[in-house]
């Protein structure tokens, strides 16, 4: 139980809620829009077991994305995903749009949607929360991942306007989280098997693992290369974008 009460065990929650909330407004436009056309009565059902499905569907991908983590090269293909998701956090695609939502008045047709497209779109938080969850105590990723998901439900759900009107206001929490997204990637980085397992792969250079500048200056590193990234693609596509 004191494995619970630890600092690396609340950081890493803290991480996993900030992940879902940034990477989870998509989610919650999803929700809204396959649930727009139930009768008032079903929506909220519509929303409780739509979201519902989806977590639990995500605690499923993120079971064998913790699995797969531990293959040789894998958190290094996923250190470099999450850069670029990241980056497309601080500078989000001007043409991305949710128009092919379908909206449903059967209140079963509307979960279903929800579920499919939450599956669809869940590959980054899959992996994000799959690298924070890597900073907890050995063996027990799957319980603070499936601890930090449940506190992320009802911010989801009934806080998702709130958090989108505070990141309009105060644009730097969306910085912040696309930073934190780099540092998780430079941490998941040199933790990889290939570079942290002595019997993994001998010939490839080893990483000491029990140097925590080392750990942390790959950190800094993420968020720094997010951040530049970020920056330098939010003005091209202000650039590119047709005046007027």
């Amino acid at each position: 139980m004191e494995q619970f009460l630890t600092p690396e065990f609340w950081v890493a929650v803290g991480q996993i809620v900030m992940i879902d909330i940034l990477l989870g407004g998509d989610n919650a436009v999803v929700i809204a829009l396959a649930c727009r056309k139930l009768p008032p009565a079903q929506r909220t059902r519509g929303i409780l077991w739509g979201t519902a499905g989806a977590i639990v569907l995500r605690v499923v991908l993120i079971f064998f994305a913790l699995t797969l983590l531990a293959i040789p090269f894998l958190k290094l293909a996923g250190a470099l995903l999450l850069v670029w998701i990241g980056v497309k956090l601080l500078a989000p695609d001007p043409d991305d749009d949710h128009s092919n939502i379908a909206a449903s008045d059967k209140l079963l047709a509307a979960i279903k949607t929800i579920i499919v497209a939450d599956l669809v779109m869940s590959i980054d938080n899959v992996i994000a929360i799959a690298g924070a969850a890597q900073g907890a105590a050995d063996h027990h990723e799957m319980p603070l991942v499936i601890f930090g998901l449940v506190i992320s439900i009802p911010i989801i759900v009934w806080g998702s306007q709130l958090v989108i009107k505070l990141m309009d206001r105060f644009p730097s929490i969306i910085t912040f989280g696309g930073m934190l997204l780099g540092w998780i990637a430079g941490t998941m980085l040199v933790s990889d098997p290939a570079l942290a397992v002595a019997d993994t792969l001998a010939w490839m250079p080893k990483i000491d693992q029990t140097s925590g500048a080392i750990k942390y200056g790959a950190g800094v590193a993420g968020a720094l290369l997010v951040l530049g990234l970020g920056k330098w693609t939010a003005a091209r596509n202000k650039a590119a974008a047709p005046a007027g």
